[in-house]
C-alpha cells in the first residue's frame, strides 16, 4: 500500500496518471491510496473515516468524467486488484476490479475454454464495467454482464469485509449489479459465471453513404425484431480511412458501417445467421464477411478509441421509430469532424424481464457518440456539442442513459427505475448513512435519475 498526499512526490501521477481521457479533471483528492489487496482497501477506508475523508474508488480509469477524482477525497485506486482464479468444477471465475476484461479476462478464459460478456473495450476494467450493468460480446444473448455476477467481496462504510451474494448481505448483491458509482461499498472481487466458449466468431460488414441513412435506420428497426439473438447488430458513424470499400469506391468522408457480430459453432451457422442481411436493399459502398476473433475485434476498438487523446462522451437509450429518429441521428452523424470520432446506434431490442437488480433502464435502441480530439482549447465547443445532439435523440422517445458512457456534469438523465432508484437510497442509508463513498458526480445532485 502506497500513499500520495496533496502535495508530495508522485501526487499528480497517481491522481490521473491512469485516467484513459486526456480531458482531465479540475480536482483534486485530498490523497490517492494505491492498494494492493483488500485490507489494504479496507484499512484505507479505516483511515479516512478517522480523518473525514470522502472515499472515491478507481478501477480502470476509464469513466469518461473521471468519477473517481473527487475533491478532498482519498481516492483508493485499485489497479493491484488484478489477480484472475478459475474453478473448473463450479465455471466460476474470480477477478479483481482492476482486471481489464479484454486484455486480461478474455484470454485467460479463452485458455480455458471459457468466456463471458465482457466489455467490447479491451482495457477497460471490470469494476466499473460490471457495477455499471455490463454491455459486453454476446449480450443480446447471455444478458447484461452483471447478470453473470453470482458474488461480490466487498468492503463497506466502517471498513469491514463482507461476502455478499444472493443469501448473504443480498442487499449489496443487488445494488452491486447496475447501481455504479452510487454502490455504497467497494468491490475487491467478482465471482463470475462464465460459460462454454463457441469455437467460432463471425462478423458481416457493410459501408454505406450518409446519404442513405434515413433508409438504413428504416431497414434496420425493421430487421431488429426478427434477428437471432446471437446476432449483435452495430451501425457505426466512422470517419476512419479504413473501411471496407469496393475496389474504385472514394472515401466519403463519413461511412455508416453496419458491423454484426454472432459467436456460433460452425461456419454454416453464421452463414445462416447473416442470410437475413442479403436482402439488404440499399446501394453498398462495400462488403466484407467472414471470420473474426475477440482479438483482432478488439484491436479494432482500440484503433478507433485511441490513447492520449481527449474524448466527449454522451449516450441515451430509445424507443422512438426510424422515421423520428432519422431527423436529429443523422444531424449528429453528419457533423463528426474529427478522424477518430464515431457514434454508434446498437440494436438491442429487449425481449424478457430484467432479473432483480438495480440495473433497470434499457430501450429498444442505444445511440452512443464519442467525440475524441487532442486540442484543449475544443473541449467546450465538444462538450456543448454532443450533450445538445444527444439530447434532441433523447427527446424523440428516450427512456433513459447507460451510466458507462455518461457525463452527469454536462447532462442527466435516468439511468434506474423509479422504484430501483429508491430501494438503492434506502440500501445507501443503511449501509453508509455519513455517505463515506462519494456516490455520483453530478452537476445537480438533487435532479440525479430524472427524466427529461
Amino acid at each position: 500500500m502506497r500513499l500520495f498526499q496533496r502535495g508530495f512526490a508522485g501526487y499528480e501521477e497517481a491522481r490521473v496518471g491512469r485516467v484513459f481521457n486526456q480531458r482531465r479533471p479540475d480536482r483534486y483528492p485530498a490523497a490517492v491510496l494505491l492498494a494492493e489487496s483488500a485490507e489494504d482497501v479496507a484499512e484505507g477506508v479505516r483511515m479516512a473515516n478517522q480523518r473525514g475523508w470522502t472515499v472515491s474508488v478507481r478501477s480502470g480509469g476509464h469513466s469518461w468524467a473521471a468519477w473517481s477524482v473527487r475533491d478532498d477525497a482519498l481516492l483508493i485506486d485499485l489497479e493491484g486488484l488484478d489477480a484472475i482464479a478459475y474453478d473448473e468444477e463450479s465455471g466460476i471465475a474470480v477477478a479483481g476490479p482492476a482486471v481489464r476484461g479484454g486484455r486480461e479476462l478474455a484470454p485467460f478464459l479463452t485458455e480455458r475454454g471459457r468466456a463471458f460478456p465482457g466489455g467490447h473495450c479491451p482495457t477497460v476494467g471490470i469494476g466499473g464495467f460490471l457495477l455499471q450493468g455490463g454491455q459486453g460480446w454476446n449480450s443480446r444473448s447471455k444478458g447484461w454482464a452483471c447478470e453473470s455476477v453470482v458474488a461480490v467481496d466487498v468492503v463497506t462504510a466502517d471498513g469491514s469485509r463482507l461476502h455478499c451474494d444472493a443469501t448473504e448481505n443480498s442487499d449489496l448483491y443487488w445494488a452491486a449489479r447496475g447501481a455504479g458509482p452510487g454502490f455504497p461499498a467497494i468491490v475487491t472481487a467478482f465471482h463470475l459465471q462464465t460459460y462454454e466458449a463457441y469455437p467460432h466468431l463471425f462478423h458481416d460488414t457493410w459501408s454505406f453513404s450518409p446519404d442513405d441513412g434515413e433508409q438504413l435506420l428504416s431497414w434496420m428497426h425493421d430487421l431488429l425484431p426478427k434477428l437471432d439473438r446471437r446476432v449483435e447488430p452495430v451501425i457505426a458513424a466512422t470517419r476512419l480511412p479504413n473501411v471496407p470499400l469496393d475496389e474504385g469506391v472514394p472515401h466519403p468522408g463519413t461511412v455508416l458501417l453496419l458491423h454484426t457480430t454472432a459467436m456460433v459453432s460452425s461456419p454454416q451457422e453464421a452463414e445462416d445467421l447473416f442470410r437475413i442481411f442479403d436482402s439488404c436493399p440499399l446501394p453498398v459502398l462495400g462488403h466484407v464477411r467472414g471470420e473474426t476473433s475477440l482479438a483482432e475485434e478488439s484491436a479494432a476498438q482500440d484503433e478507433q478509441s485511441p490513447e492520449g487523446h481527449r474524448y466527449a462522451v454522451d449516450c441515451t437509450w430509445t424507443d422512438a421509430p426510424a422515421d423520428r429518429l432519422a431527423g436529429p441521428l443523422l444531424r449528429l452523424w453528419r457533423e463528426l469532424d474529427t478522424e477518430h470520432s464515431f457514434s454508434i446506434w446498437y440494436g438491442w431490442a429487449p425481449n424478457r424481464p430484467l432479473p432483480d437488480m438495480a440495473f433497470s433502464v434499457e430501450g429498444n435502441v442505444y445511440i452512443a457518440t464519442y467525440v475524441i480530439y487532442t486540442d484543449p482549447a475544443d473541449d467546450e465547443k465538444y462538450r456543448t456539442w454532443v450533450h445538445e445532439r444527444t439530447a434532441a435523440i433523447a427527446a424523440e422517445g428516450g427512456v433513459g442513459v447507460y451510466l458507462g458512457d455518461t457525463d452527469f456534469t454536462g447532462r442527466q438523465d435516468r439511468f434506474l427505475s423509479d422504484a430501483n432508484y429508491a430501494r438503492l437510497e434506502e440500501i445507501r442509508d443503511r449501509r453508509d448513512p455519513q455517505r463515506r463513498f462519494a456516490s455520483y458526480l453530478a452537476a445537480d445532485p438533487g435532479r440525479l435519475n430524472v427524466h427529461g
